[in-house]
C-alpha cells in the first residue's frame, strides 16, 4: 500500500469533514487541494471526492440521532412532524433529478479548478451581501418551514451542482431569502444534507464500483474516517458560531481562497 496515498486521503478527508457543512464548498476545497497536490484528475479521484462524503453524513446522523429517532417516532402521530419529513423530501427532489440526469456532465466538465475559483469568489460576495441584508426573519423553527418554501430551497440547492458554489451555502441563502433566520436556515441545511449526500454517494458508488480495488477501497476508507471525525467537530459547534458571528467570516474565506486559487492557476496552470 502507498503510504503517501493514505496520507493524502487522510488530509483530504479531514478537509471534507471540516468544510462539508460550512458554506464554503467542500467539493471546491477538495478539487483545488487535489489540483495543487497533482492528484484527483482521473475518475477515481473524482469518485473519491464524492464517496468520502459518507463519513460526513454519518457524523451529522450521529449528532442528530436523538432528534431523528423522535421524528421517526412521531411521523404517524404528529402532523407537524409528518409535514417536516415531507418538506425535506420535496426539497431533496430537484437535486435528485438534476444530479441523476447530469452527473456525468457535472463531473466531466464542471469539476474544473477555474470554475471552482470563480464560484468561490462569486458565492462569497453573495453570502456577504445576504448576511448584511436587512432580511425579515419570519421562521425560527425548521418544523415551521412550508412545503412550497422547501421546494424553493431545494431549487437553490441545485446551484451547488457547480463546484465551488457550496451545497450548504446555497440552501442557507435560499432559506434566508424565504424568511428563515440564520440558525434555522443552517439547521435545515443539515437535514437536507442527509438525503442529498446519501443519494450522491449511492449514485456514484453504483456507477463507479468497478474502480474500487482493495487499495482504492482502503484509500477511500481512510478519507471516510477522517471526514467523519472532522464532521463531528464542525456540526457540534456550527449553529452556535453562526448565531453569534453570522456568515461573514466564511464569505471572506471564500473570496480569499478563490483569489489565491486564481493566482495559483495563473502562475502554474
Amino acid at each position: 500500500m502507498d503510504i503517501a496515498a493514505l496520507a493524502r486521503a487522510l488530509l483530504l478527508g479531514t478537509v471534507e469533514g471540516f468544510t462539508e457543512f460550512l458554506p464554503v464548498s467542500s467539493t471546491g476545497h477538495l478539487l483545488l487541494l487535489q489540483h495543487v497536490m497533482g492528484v484527483g484528475d482521473d475518475e477515481f479521484g473524482k469518485t473519491f471526492a464524492v464517496l468520502i462524503q459518507l463519513g460526513a453524513i454519518l457524523a451529522i446522523v450521529l449528532v442528530y440521532l436523538r432528534k431523528l429517532i423522535a421524528i421517526a417516532a412521531g411521523f404517524f402521530t404528529d402532523r407537524r412532524t409528518r409535514n417536516f419529513v415531507f418538506a425535506v423530501v420535496v426539497a431533496f427532489l430537484p437535486a435528485a433529478l438534476i444530479g441523476g440526469l447530469f452527473s456525468q456532465f457535472i463531473k466531466g466538465v464542471l469539476f474544473n479548478p477555474l470554475i471552482v475559483c470563480v464560484s468561490l469568489i462569486g458565492g462569497g460576495i453573495v453570502l456577504r451581501l445576504v448576511d448584511d441584508a436587512d432580511l425579515k426573519a419570519e421562521r425560527h423553527d425548521i418544523f415551521d418551514f412550508s412545503i412550497p418554501m422547501c421546494l424553493k430551497i431545494g431549487c437553490f440547492q441545485c446551484l451547488a451542482m457547480i463546484p465551488g458554489v457550496s451545497r450548504s451555502g446555497a440552501t442557507i441563502v435560499g432559506a434566508m431569502l424565504m424568511g428563515a433566520d440564520k440558525r434555522s436556515a443552517a439547521e435545515f441545511s443539515f437535514f437536507l444534507a442527509m438525503p442529498t449526500m446519501a443519494g450522491a454517494f449511492t449514485l456514484d458508488l453504483y456507477k463507479n464500483y468497478h474502480l474500487l480495488t482493495a487499495d482504492g477501497a482502503l484509500v477511500i476508507a481512510t478519507g471516510f474516517a477522517a471526514a467523519f471525525v472532522a464532521g463531528l467537530v464542525v456540526v457540534r459547534g456550527f449553529l452556535d458560531f453562526i448565531s453569534h458571528h453570522g456568515f461573514t467570516p466564511f464569505a471572506w474565506w471564500r473570496i480569499i481562497l478563490g483569489s489565491a486559487g486564481l493566482a495559483w492557476l495563473y502562475a502554474f496552470g
